[in-house]
């Protein structure tokens, strides 16, 4: 039986072939990829490479098998049609009849114009027959570490959350949740919602920064228009800049604050915290500065 990984030099897929290469064979484990050469890496540690591309259906044919077990990774794109980039994946994990299809999507709460591709997708999914399990991922806190560098600059955390909460986790954790159902029993048609132990809001991680970075960093809460503006006079295409603004006023509705505990149980330990996140963050621009 093989565990493919589709998106495997993404960052989460990066890190599910990590978790998958602690448990099995190296022969065992498929990186899907659409340029070769990034996946060099993986094919040194003896990971077996295909290539094929969301957005080219014919690059699919064949590269799954009877028995397979899938991560199909969502596409990061967000003006992309990920539905149909989605479903070529899935058609073909059809047409070889994999043993499990396992997609990362979003909370069943949250409710913006982003979670649209994600229920279409389910839908597709659940269309197939094909055994299935769904990851419902919150938030991963690194969408809001990876922004330190733009916060430390700008001097404050400026977003459209308002005080909402949000259950994030770290990418790690989300990962080592695909590995324990890519590798584990008894996730056949499963849906999880998956979210950190603890909800935050913006004001507590802008403390944080503050407290990690040594200077104030407050938060600065947007309007919905304020933060669309904000994120075009960054350079983001308008669509994306509405999706992502639009995701910020699910959060301020409370849409992603639940800590149904899933994920804790499902990797076997406590989700990674919001303050030892920061902290890495912030140790790793020091480091690089």
């Amino acid at each position: 039986m093989r565990m493919v990984v589709t998106g495997a030099t993404g960052s989460l897929g990066t890190l599910v072939i990590d978790g998958l290469l602690e448990r099995v064979p190296a022969d065992r484990v498929v990186a899907v990829v659409r340029d070769r050469e990034k996946g060099a890496a993986l094919a040194a540690r003896g990971v077996r490479l295909t290539t094929a591309d969301y957005d080219a259906p014919d690059t699919f044919h064949g590269v799954f098998r009877a028995g397979d077990r899938v991560l199909l990774v969502s596409g990061n794109d967000v003006t992309a049609d990920r539905v149909a980039q989605h479903r070529t994946v899935v058609d073909a994990a059809a047409v070889a009849g994999v043993g499990l299809l396992a997609y990362t999507s979003v909370p069943g709460a949250f409710q913006a114009r982003l979670a649209d591709a994600h229920r279409r997708t389910e839908g597709l999914i659940l269309a197939s027959g094909l055994p299935y399990t769904l990851l419902r991922n919150n938030w991963y806190t690194e969408v809001f570490t990876e922004q330190l560098p733009l916060v430390l600059y700008l001097g404050a955390v400026a977003r459209a959350c308002a005080d909402g909460r949000v259950a994030s986790a770290s990418r790690a954790d989300y990962a080592a949740a695909a590995v324990a159902v890519l590798t584990g029993r008894g996730h056949e048609n499963r849906t999880y919602e998956l979210g950190g132990d603890t909800a935050w809001n913006l004001a507590e991680y802008a403390a944080e920064v503050s407290r990690q970075a040594g200077r104030e960093v407050p938060y600065r809460a947007m309007t919905f228009d304020g933060y669309l503006a904000h994120l075009i006079t960054a350079g983001l295409p308008e669509r994306a800049a509405e999706l992502l603004a639009g995701a910020d006023v699910s959060v301020a509705r409370g849409q992603l604050s639940a800590t149904p505990g899933a994920l804790s149980r499902l990797i076997g330990r406590p989700t990674t915290p919001m303050h030892r996140s920061v902290a890495e963050s912030v140790g790793a621009l020091a480091t690089a500065w």
